[in-house]
């Protein structure tokens, strides 16, 4: 008898570790970057892709404006494309895919401007938002043959619910219509941008596969000790979600490649919390050669 007790609360104890143990935190080799926002010729082929990392292109950006050149206008949800689509084409995606099975490409929603004024999250309600967005998102999809969405509106004329009511419920439709196999938001550190991003996260975090937190938008100069707070900071604001660390290849912000970027990776690598690395962006990174790009890679490609 008092061998069979102590054998159930030994089943009950494995039980218990299992499912209320904390998580184990792992690294990943997920390399990301942004493309097309620039025009400057840059092509899916002119950016080195290591093997052995996951590597996702981001075309930047399709815009729910109209595309008039001199005064492009809302849309409430008609998306169109306003990244460089000479150079990156359905069949540069196609290209790209076919010659490294480890690529994905998605497209990113919204960006800083349009036109000469900025690109506003400006829907007329809920309903229409989301029916428009998920069909004319759908065919853009389709005709790219594209993986996923990433969600990088910086400017709001609407209430945080009713962007996270938006934003959620297309990704929900577009996951649950086999559109996509993947969706990421690129937040950054201001006081409206996280409030519509952290409401939406509270809502529909569970649809969010990756958080592209724009850790350059900090001020140039940022420190190794710095960023790692910053990021630490937004781990939890983002808790659960993979945090993307992050640099600008132009050097203008944030904690540069030159001032201990890949320091701070590789100390967050160390504490099995490097959930990856992007860049804004390869338009910027073509005139150095991609070289911190190479960096990049070749830190992800021994991560795990």
């Amino acid at each position: 008898m008092e061998i069979d007790k102590l054998l159930m609360m030994r089943f009950f104890l494995v039980q218990f570790l299992f499912f209320f143990a904390p998580i184990q935190a792992a690294n990943s080799n997920l390399f990301r970057e942004y493309i097309g926002a620039e025009f400057n010729d840059v092509k899916f082929s002119d950016v080195p892709v290591n093997s052995n990392v996951e590597a996702h292109f981001i075309l930047a950006f399709a815009i729910d404006y109209t595309t008039s050149s001199s005064s492009p206008s809302p849309t409430n949800g008609q998306f169109n494309i306003f990244w460089d689509s000479d150079n990156l084409s359905p069949s540069q995606v196609s290209s790209i895919k076919a010659r490294h099975s480890n690529v994905k490409v998605a497209l990113s929603l919204g960006g800083d401007s349009v036109g000469n004024g900025y690109a506003y999250f400006n829907p007329s309600s809920v309903d229409s938002w989301v029916s428009n967005a998920v069909s004319s998102l759908t065919n853009i999809i389709k005709e790219y043959n594209l993986d996923g969405v990433d969600i990088d509106y910086e400017h709001f004329q609407s209430d945080p619910n009713t962007f996270s009511e938006c934003i959620g419920r297309l990704i929900g439709r577009l996951k649950q219509n086999g559109v996509i196999s993947f969706a990421s938001i690129a937040p950054f550190d201001d006081d409206q941008v996280q409030s519509h991003y952290l409401a939406l996260w509270k809502s529909y975090g569970h649809l969010i596969d990756y958080v592209n937190f724009q850790f350059y938008a900090y001020d140039q100069g940022t420190t190794v000790a710095q960023f790692l707070d910053y990021f630490k900071t937004q781990s939890t604001n983002y808790k659960g979600g993979k945090v993307l660390a992050s640099f600008i290849s132009d050097g203008s912000g944030g904690l540069s490649p030159e001032n201990g970027f890949f320091k701070a990776c590789s100390k967050l690598k160390s504490q099995q919390q490097l959930n990856g690395i992007f860049v804004w962006s390869a338009d910027d990174s073509k005139a150095r050669g991609f070289r911190y790009e190479k960096q990049s890679q070749s830190l992800l490609a021994t991560s795990r």
